[in-house]
């Protein structure tokens, strides 16, 4: 990243009218920084449309030093999709619900933007998870995920047969809605939903965690991230499903697939306002440490 920033792009909701009213003072006061803007081409503003540059989706993460995510954590994963390849810093702004990645409170918001632009944040590198499908005709899909890899259903009422394997070892025959592969990041996401464990960003793990499994035996597991992990869909019938990477459809999944997932080459630098504790922000999210202090 280059410092001082002189382009950034803007992702988010823009017609959401709690994201609008963050995204308008935010604009004015990058203008008045001379702070160049792009926005992706498709992007729908509330109201009029403020005097930004458009750009195809694909090309964004060439032309910035930094990226802005104005939402939730959706937003955010969206922007690191965006920027994956690119090396280029996130910051989000929290104008969602729970909020996890997007640390940044809309009243600290441009202090922290002015942080970010003259490189006074902290820098933290978050690992991505690059997931490979391999299809029976021979046919290769590919895709990156910051916090999670997910195989699971797409027919209600029918489960899925899959086998796992770690480092080609095989693990199990899971019988079930599917299965998360989540990074240590993604470990606070979907997998936590799924009775995964609480994983510290910076330990170098992947969860395995079942979704919804038929057996009560068939719990999460943690393996090294520096493991490859597959999961093989079993014939069954009437058996349909989909692979995603932070939610981003990779394809569809059918008997004699595999799907490959393992620790990306490339890394995501996500911008944290000085002095950011992951435990202070779990127990925010999370309501912990309360109890004793009411009673």
């Amino acid at each position: 990243m280059a410092f001082p920033v002189r382009t950034c792009a803007l992702v988010g909701k823009f017609a959401d009218r709690r994201v609008a009213e963050s995204v308008n003072a935010l604009l004015t006061h990058l203008r008045e920084r001379k702070i160049r803007v792009l926005v992706s081409e498709d992007a729908v503003f509330a109201g009029d449309v403020p005097d930004v540059a458009r750009t195809p989706e694909s090309e964004i993460g060439k032309h910035i030093d930094l990226i802005i995510a104005i939402g939730g954590d959706g937003t955010l994963l969206y922007a690191a999709g965006l920027v994956a390849r690119d090396s280029v810093p996130l910051l989000g702004i929290n104008r969602g619900r729970l909020g996890f990645l997007t640390d940044v409170l809309p009243k600290d918001m441009i202090s922290c933007v002015d942080d970010a632009i003259a490189g006074r944040l902290e820098a933290d590198e978050r690992p991505l998870l690059a997931a490979c499908l391999y299809k029976a005709n021979g046919a290769i899909k590919e895709g990156l995920a910051l916090n999670d890899v997910v195989l699971q259903k797409l027919t209600t009422g029918r489960m899925l047969d899959f086998e796992t394997r770690v480092n080609g070892r095989y693990v199990n025959t899971h019988a079930g809605d599917g299965i998360i592969v989540s990074s240590a990041t993604g470990s606070t996401a979907y997998s936590l939903s799924c009775g995964g464990p609480i994983v510290e960003p910076n330990l170098d793990v992947f969860v395995m965690a079942p979704i919804c499994p038929h057996t009560l035996s068939d719990r999460p597991i943690v393996v090294s991230g520096r493991s490859v992990v597959e999961v093989e869909l079993l014939e069954y019938p009437e058996t349909r499903a989909e692979v995603t990477c932070d939610g981003r459809v990779l394809g569809c999944i059918e008997a004699g697939d595999r799907l490959q997932v393992k620790a990306a080459s490339e890394r995501i630098t996500l911008l944290h306002p000085p002095g950011h504790d992951y435990y202070e922000l779990l127990r925010s999210k999370l309501h912990w440490g309360r109890g004793s202090v009411e009673r």
